[in-house]
């Protein structure tokens, strides 16, 4: 009947939330936002930085963090023009570096700058850990982590331990970026963290000389993707060389050139 089987799916849901963790909020921080991405090379790093800056500029009254646990390829050192071990506190917390009015914590402040890591997955998770329960924060309105691309471990550990506010996606318009951001939204979806929307990245080249429009990875397919799952498209970047090289030399662009129009195009 259905009420047995009502009364069978809340037993499911039951016996399969026992091993979660449980959720506990970071000590500190009021709104905690994930960028992520199916997959790696479509701007995800820069997005989430870049959205950090963006929010500090929109408000100079809120404080703002921004957290890599990306173990394997952390990019926010480089991008955040920061370099050296975090201090401890008092209670024996890491402090955060700061650049740009961003508080920063990532995997590689505790790493050489060229040293891989070659860890497996019960070390990656006690890095994760770390991360999230031995920072000092101090006070944060919002707190923006910068995810590895997938929805594997590091995803869902995050997800289930600690109330995240939203989740931006990020995709090329490219078909193969667009299947792996799917698989991200819907991974998101199924631990009851609310997608916030896509952000459509390198949407379109214009070459400097001759001003032609170039799709070069396709056109429009994050907001084909977007009206699939009912979710908004919240930017379309479109490939800039600025964005790139600010990127590189650790000067962000919402930063370095507030007034571009690169950064119009970001901030839309």
């Amino acid at each position: 009947s259905g009420a047995d089987n009502e009364t069978l799916k809340q037993r499911r849901t039951q016996i399969l939330s026992r091993g979660l963790p449980k959720q506990k909020p970071i000590q500190g921080v009021k709104q905690v936002i994930v960028v992520a991405s199916g997959k790696g090379g479509v701007g995800k790093s820069t997005t989430a930085v870049n959205l950090a800056l963006a929010l500090a500029a929109n408000d100079s009254s809120k404080s703002i963090g921004l957290l890599d646990v990306d173990v394997y390829g952390p990019s926010i050192p480089k991008m955040m023009n920061l370099k050296g071990n975090p201090e401890l506190s008092q209670n024996n917390l890491m402090r955060p570096l700061l650049n740009y009015g961003i508080a920063c914590m990532s995997m590689g402040f505790l790493v050489e700058e060229t040293a891989p890591v070659v860890w497996r997955g019960l070390m990656v998770m006690s890095a994760i850990e770390k991360l999230l329960r031995q920072v000092d924060w101090g006070q944060l309105d919002y707190l923006v982590v910068d995810m590895p691309p997938g929805t594997g471990d590091v995803q869902l550990s995050v997800s289930q331990n600690i109330p995240i506010s939203g989740a931006v996606i990020v995709s090329t318009p490219q078909d193969i970026a667009l299947m792996d951001a799917h698989k991200g939204a819907e991974m998101f979806r199924k631990v009851h963290v609310p997608v916030l929307g896509l952000v459509q990245n390198m949407s379109v080249f214009q070459c400097p000389k001759c001003k032609h429009r170039t799709h070069i990875f396709g056109a429009d397919g994050a907001r084909r993707l977007a009206r699939t799952l009912g979710l908004d498209v919240l930017g379309d970047i479109p490939l800039h060389l600025n964005i790139r090289e600010t990127s590189d030399t650790g000067q962000p662009i919402v930063f370095s050139q507030p007034e571009s129009d690169e950064v119009s195009d970001v901030l839309k």
